[in-house]
Protein backbone atom coordinates (compact mmCIF):
# COMPACT_ATOMS: atom_id res chain seq x y z
CA UNK A 1 0.00 0.00 0.00
CA UNK A 2 1.72 3.57 -0.96
CA UNK A 3 1.01 6.36 1.64
CA UNK A 4 0.53 9.88 0.77
CA UNK A 5 2.18 11.96 2.69
CA UNK A 6 -0.14 15.56 3.16
CA UNK A 7 1.80 18.95 4.14
CA UNK A 8 0.30 21.75 6.10
CA UNK A 9 1.28 24.92 7.28
CA UNK A 10 0.90 26.65 10.72
CA UNK A 11 2.09 30.37 10.64
CA UNK A 12 1.49 30.90 13.77
CA UNK A 13 4.26 28.45 14.83
CA UNK A 14 6.38 28.11 11.63
CA UNK A 15 6.16 24.48 11.52
CA UNK A 16 4.92 21.59 9.00
CA UNK A 17 2.30 19.87 9.89
CA UNK A 18 2.71 16.45 8.37
CA UNK A 19 0.13 13.72 8.35
CA UNK A 20 -0.47 10.76 5.88
CA UNK A 21 -3.30 8.98 4.24
CA UNK A 22 -3.01 5.39 2.35
CA UNK A 23 -4.16 6.07 -1.69
CA UNK A 24 -7.86 4.87 -1.68
CA UNK A 25 -8.81 5.89 1.44
CA UNK A 26 -10.41 9.15 3.23
CA UNK A 27 -8.36 8.31 6.48
CA UNK A 28 -6.08 11.07 7.32
CA UNK A 29 -3.76 10.52 10.27
CA UNK A 30 -1.26 12.67 11.93
CA UNK A 31 2.73 11.87 11.74
CA UNK A 32 4.55 15.25 13.19
CA UNK A 33 5.25 18.66 13.49
CA UNK A 34 8.53 19.95 11.79
CA UNK A 35 9.96 23.92 12.49
CA UNK A 36 11.05 25.39 10.14
CA UNK A 37 14.45 26.32 11.52
CA UNK A 38 14.66 22.08 11.37
CA UNK A 39 14.34 21.87 7.96
CA UNK A 40 13.75 25.27 5.78
CA UNK A 41 14.29 23.75 2.48
CA UNK A 42 10.60 21.57 3.13
CA UNK A 43 8.92 24.63 5.06
CA UNK A 44 10.03 26.66 1.83
CA UNK A 45 8.43 24.39 -0.19
CA UNK A 46 5.75 23.77 1.52
CA UNK A 47 5.02 27.15 0.92
CA UNK A 48 4.89 27.39 -2.27
CA UNK A 49 2.53 24.14 -2.99
CA UNK A 50 0.28 26.25 -0.45
CA UNK A 51 0.67 29.19 -2.57
CA UNK A 52 -0.03 27.23 -5.67
CA UNK A 53 -3.34 25.67 -4.72
CA UNK A 54 -4.82 28.67 -3.90
CA UNK A 55 -3.94 30.25 -7.20
CA UNK A 56 -7.54 31.07 -8.75
CA UNK A 57 -5.62 29.06 -12.61
CA UNK A 58 -3.97 26.28 -10.51
CA UNK A 59 -2.26 24.50 -13.34
CA UNK A 60 -2.56 20.57 -11.95
CA UNK A 61 0.64 19.96 -13.27
CA UNK A 62 2.72 22.50 -11.83
CA UNK A 63 0.84 21.48 -8.07
CA UNK A 64 1.64 17.71 -8.76
CA UNK A 65 5.08 18.60 -9.41
CA UNK A 66 5.33 20.56 -6.52
CA UNK A 67 3.23 18.14 -3.95
CA UNK A 68 6.32 15.43 -5.34
CA UNK A 69 9.13 17.66 -4.89
CA UNK A 70 7.50 18.18 -1.05
CA UNK A 71 7.44 14.12 -0.51
CA UNK A 72 10.92 13.67 -1.74
CA UNK A 73 12.40 16.54 0.66
CA UNK A 74 10.56 15.20 3.55
CA UNK A 75 11.49 11.47 2.30
CA UNK A 76 15.05 13.01 2.88
CA UNK A 77 14.25 14.27 6.50
CA UNK A 78 13.12 10.83 7.67
CA UNK A 79 16.00 9.30 6.16
CA UNK A 80 18.44 11.98 8.61
CA UNK A 81 16.78 11.25 11.94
Amino acid sequence: MNTNYLFAIDSNSEEVLVSESAKGTNKIDFIEQISRTENVILYNAVITLTGISHDPNLDVAIFKTSDKLCQLIYAQHCLKK
